[in-house]
């Protein structure tokens, strides 16, 4: 596939990036400082601005699919236009972990496990999540990690869930970029959602 990945640069988008080009897809990573995209065979650098809409549509034209691994200070809003504009019908967003629930059914935003130095951010990714979900065109998928979202090996053994937090036997809740990576782009290939949050862990 022809995939776009916003956010290229960062520790999540770098990794989705040499996932998908190590599966063969063609991948045009864009990112606001382009020099600090990962260099491999099938990965096209391009400097961008994800926050203007227009310039951003101009680069997506002719791509199956968009991954953003933006922060939250780029809205649905723009993004979606974006997509539209450039005729892509599919987004895939690196989501945050706040608006899933825990053992109680308590968001994790409104537990004692979120800090509060933390919750500006975290709110601004279930604003992110609530907005995209009024969408009704484009065919968005909403993908949270787990609590803890660190720098890790490449395992391929993680799980799948919905709603709900994953931990592990020791109660906690991680996933690392690489392993990340892996179901992101597993679900670029196997779409299994579609205008819907999915959750990975440990």
């Amino acid at each position: 596939m022809k995939v776009a990945v916003l956010g290229a640069s960062g520790r999540a988008g770098s990794e989705i990036v040499k996932e998908l080009a190590g599966r063969g897809h063609e991948v045009l990573a864009i990112a606001r400082n382009a020099d600090a995209i990962p260099v491999a065979d099938g990965i096209t650098a391009v400097q961008g601005d994800a926050s203007d809409a227009g310039a951003l549509a101009q680069l997506l034209k002719g791509q199956d699919a968009v991954i953003s691994a933006l922060k939250f200070d780029v809205s649905p809003a723009t993004l979606l236009s974006a997509l539209k504009q450039a005729g892509v019908g599919r987004l895939l967003v690196t989501g945050g972990a706040a608006s899933l629930k825990d053992d109680q059914d308590r968001r994790l935003i409104d537990t004692d496990a979120m800090p509060e130095s933390w919750k500006p951010i975290a709110q601004a990714g279930i604003d992110f999540f609530y907005e995209l979900r009024e969408d009704k065109d484009i065919d968005w998928v909403f993908f949270s990690p787990a609590f803890n979202f660190i720098v890790g090996p490449r395992t391929g053994k993680f799980r799948l869930g919905a709603e709900h937090l994953i931990r592990d036997d020791a109660g906690e809740s991680k996933i690392s970029f690489a392993d990340y990576a892996i179901a992101m782009a597993d679900e670029l290939e196997s779409h299994a959602h579609s205008r819907e949050r999915f959750t990975i862990g440990y």
